[in-house]
């Protein structure tokens, strides 16, 4: 017999991206839930009008917000999304067959991500594997502020799908710095709290530059045109901001 599996979807102030979402599950969805951290757009009416159930809670951070989806899902089988992320085609054949013979804990989905209207295949953006697909019973979502990772219990195995995960980030290099402030906030706040202040010349100018070569050059970022180009200066950047606040103390700025 076939698995019965909840889509679960966090958003706050999604409306330009929900729609498309939802619109993509085709009938993998035996039931689609949103937890909405109090929108004040026209997110949560979009999502009814898709027939979506809609919870609201308030935010408190990555962790908690998904951890808590995922525990007021209908089923115990999720295939977690962002609101800014599509199912193609060909993904959508592999979950089904999934949903048809659950074999592991965990499944991974590669994401091909469109940023400011390129797709990106390098640089080490692509294939960018994430654990989406799982039975929540055998395991948690897991980590600090940010950079949040579902992991599977001690001795549980994990599998891959094939096809992709179509992930609309940046439509602009603006958006992408006014996010690079906020997250690089976030980032200097988490290593902080782990007591890892250290901020040497080290970490200012040569991580920076390192980020800048390893993304541009060692994985072929400049194969992606001024796209590959973008990403890696300002991914550079990011890592000195992160440092700069931390040695600043100022980690705990305002992040929007």
């Amino acid at each position: 017999m076939p698995v019965s599996l909840s889509v679960v979807v966090i958003t706050f102030n999604e409306e330009a991206n929900i729609a498309r979402c939802l619109q993509a599950l085709g009938t993998v969805a035996d039931e689609v839930l949103v937890v909405d951290s109090f929108s004040s757009d026209g997110t949560v009416e979009i999502c009814r009008q898709h027939g979506a159930r809609v919870i609201q809670n308030a935010f408190a951070g990555y962790v908690e917000q998904k951890n808590f989806a995922t525990d007021q899902a209908t089923f115990d089988y999720i295939l977690q999304l962002d609101a800014d992320e599509v199912l193609t085609d060909e993904l959508r054949q592999s979950i089904q067959a999934v949903k048809n013979n659950w074999q592991h804990a965990a499944y991974s989905l590669a994401r091909l991500t469109n940023y400011c209207g390129t797709w990106v295949r390098h640089g080490g953006w692509y294939p960018d594997r994430k654990l989406r697909l799982y039975d929540r019973r055998l395991g948690r979502w897991q980590g600090l502020l940010l950079h949040e990772h579902y992991e599977v219990n001690t001795g549980q195995f994990t599998g891959q799908l094939m096809g992709d995960i179509l992930h609309f980030s940046y439509i602009s290099i603006a958006q992408h710095v006014s996010q690079l402030n906020k997250f690089t906030s976030i980032t200097a706040q988490e290593r902080a709290l782990k007591g890892q202040t250290r901020v040497t010349f080290f970490h200012l100018l040569l991580k920076p530059l390192w980020k800048f070569v390893h993304g541009y050059v060692f994985r072929l970022g400049f194969l992606d045109g001024f796209a590959g180009l973008s990403i890696a200066v300002i991914s550079a950047w990011g890592v000195f901001l992160k440092f700069a606040k931390l040695k600043t103390g100022t980690q705990n700025a305002p992040t929007s």
